[in-house]
């Protein structure tokens, strides 16, 4: 996977601006902290929404857009160090793990087939609305047609 960085990081750009789960588990505040103003007292309970962090204009050159290159060279540490938007917090257990197998598995598939629309679909017929909640979701599903390739060495 060392020889695909670009696949990397448009996985790192597909969860950043679609977060599977785009409200944080809520976390105990361990002392007394102030955003923007309002006070935080120790103890409370506090739900970080990451899905707006990642939209926010103030942080994020053109949020809404799709540009993998945006985590090439920036100079954040993308590998669960960097806590610029989410303070005090430790790296995910198994990051390293599950970024492997997305990367694998996406690797495979892109490599062994071909992705074509169904039969009179066309790009422009693609719904691409989120439905907000607990979990980010799309609003209607997904229909792609995989078609095999046979590697061109076989």
């Amino acid at each position: 996977m060392t020889n695909l960085p670009y696949m990397r990081l448009v996985i790192m750009e597909t969860l950043w601006l679609h977060p599977p789960a785009p409200l944080l588990l809520p976390r105990k505040c361990g002392s007394p902290y102030q955003i923007l103003g309002f006070d935080i007292p120790e103890g409370v309970m506090v739900i970080v929404n990451a899905w707006a962090i990642g939209r926010d204009p103030t942080y994020w050159d053109k949020p809404n857009e799709f540009m993998p290159e945006r985590f090439e060279h920036n100079g954040r540490d993308f590998k669960g160090l960097d806590f610029e938007f989410i303070p005090k917090t430790k790296d995910m257990p198994g990051h390293h793990v599950w970024m492997a197998h997305v990367e694998l598995v996406l690797a495979a598939l892109l490599y062994h087939f071909d992705w074509d629309l169904p039969e009179g679909m066309v790009a422009e017929d693609l719904d691409m609305t989120e439905d907000f909640g607990v979990t980010t979701q799309r609003r209607s599903d997904l229909l792609v047609r995989p078609v095999q390739r046979v590697p061109q060495y076989v």
